[in-house]
């Protein structure tokens, strides 16, 4: 079996293959933690976690004592255990993931007031400049460039520029 030639690279000596090995990401917990806060949040979850102590609670009750795994007698030991497990679980991931999003909010107010600085000081330009070209129009009306005035100009431009073509170059040798 033939084996296909691979392109050459620039990050890599002809002749030597690097292979990288995957990096895990450094946020694979924290957004772990996002997923479950998030999933812990739902309606869904809270239904099927009513669901489940309902079923474990009568099961438990009401099936024969043979088949009861966590008796009422013993006060539902093994529910109380697995929920306080999930609750010690679930509390500090929960942290972690609003801890996150403070983080984010953090740096998105900290952006939204440096846009709005800009926005600001690019106002007061603005503004700074019509208030220039206001001044200057009123200095100057008796100046006014109009569409009359402005095609003399560029008439007389190009008469100079047409003489300055049809004149002789004197001869640089």
């Amino acid at each position: 079996m033939a084996r296909a030639s691979r392109q050459p690279t620039l990050d890599a000596p002809l002749g030597r293959t690097t292979r990288r090995a995957p990096q895990p990401s450094r946020d694979r917990f924290g957004r772990f933690s996002e997923a479950f806060a998030r999933g812990m949040g739902t309606s869904g979850f809270l239904i099927g976690m009513t669901v489940f102590v309902t079923v474990w609670l009568v099961w438990n009750t009401a099936a024969p004592r043979v088949l009861q795994f966590d008796a009422a007698e013993n006060n539902f030991t093994l529910l109380t255990l697995i929920l306080s497990l999930q609750a010690s679980y679930a509390a500090p991931l929960i942290l972690l993931a609003q801890n996150r999003q403070d983080d984010r909010d953090r740096v998105q107010i900290e952006q939204d007031r440096q846009r709005a600085e800009r926005n600001l000081a690019d106002t007061e330009y603005l503004a700074r400049e019509v208030v220039a070209l206001r001044m200057a129009v009123n200095e100057n009306t008796d100046q006014l460039v109009t569409r009359d005035v402005l095609r003399q100009e560029l008439k007389a431009m190009l008469e100079q520029l047409e003489t300055r073509a049809a004149a002789p170059t004197p001869d640089r040798s």
